[in-house]
């Protein structure tokens, strides 16, 4: 009589599940090069502003008169600027969050120079943060072209760097698929991205000669 037998399933192992990991991301060198220098240019233009302020407050607390480096003239003028409500919109001097933000920007382009990889809510994070700088940027330009009347040479880079920031970051999460976009755009930001950032600086430019044309062309 032959015997049978029967296999136990229960003590067999189950096949391990795989769970697949969230997709991280780097860069390129050139990427992190340029976070790192937009981040030093707008820190660099915050340290100074913030300096500025201080000094322009000690002057009214001791009865004198401070007068900015960068104020060359009457549209040229960083003291209006930072004298004015709109510099200190948060209850504190702007460039005060500036050093803040600026700062992260640095160290993430230092990470991605060392090949750091960070995942998807990451840079989608990242590109909230540079979205939200330069709406406020944009804000600032508003103000200061058509309601203090006068311009920052400190704050205009400040705007540079926040501007060249943002697309190249929302342009890095387009082709990297962690901004949902048509092939078509995926495919313009492989190749042209620097169109962009060119044509909003040149928009911007364009408006602060025609704002003050009489005194450029006088």
């Amino acid at each position: 009589m032959s015997k049978t037998t029967v296999k136990d399933v229960s003590t067999e192992p189950e096949p391990e599940r795989t769970v697949e990991a969230p997709r991280k991301e780097g860069s390129s060198v050139a990427f992190a090069l340029m976070l790192m220098i937009t981040g030093a240019a707008g820190l660099l233009a915050a340290w100074v502003i913030t300096i500025d302020k201080f000094k322009l407050l000690e002057a009214k607390v001791e009865g004198k008169t401070f007068v900015p480096g960068c104020s060359l003239n009457p549209v040229v003028s960083c003291g209006s600027v930072m004298e004015s409500d709109q510099a200190s919109v948060f209850g504190f001097p702007n460039p005060m969050l500036g050093l803040v933000a600026y700062g992260i920007v640095i160290c993430v382009g230092v990470s991605l120079l060392t090949r750091a990889r960070f995942p998807r809510w990451y840079w989608l994070t990242f590109n909230a943060g540079t979205l939200f700088g330069v709406s406020f940027c944009a804000w600032l330009m508003f103000q200061s072209l058509y309601r203090i009347g006068a311009l920052c040479l400190w704050c205009s880079l400040a705007w540079v760097a926040t501007i060249i920031m943002f697309w190249y970051v929302t342009s890095f999460n387009v082709r990297n698929g962690f901004l949902p976009a048509p092939r078509w755009l995926k495919s313009f930001f492989g190749e042209f991205t620097w169109v962009l950032p060119v044509l909003h600086i040149g928009v911007i430019g364009i408006l602060i000669m025609t704002r003050w044309w009489d005194f450029w062309t006088s």
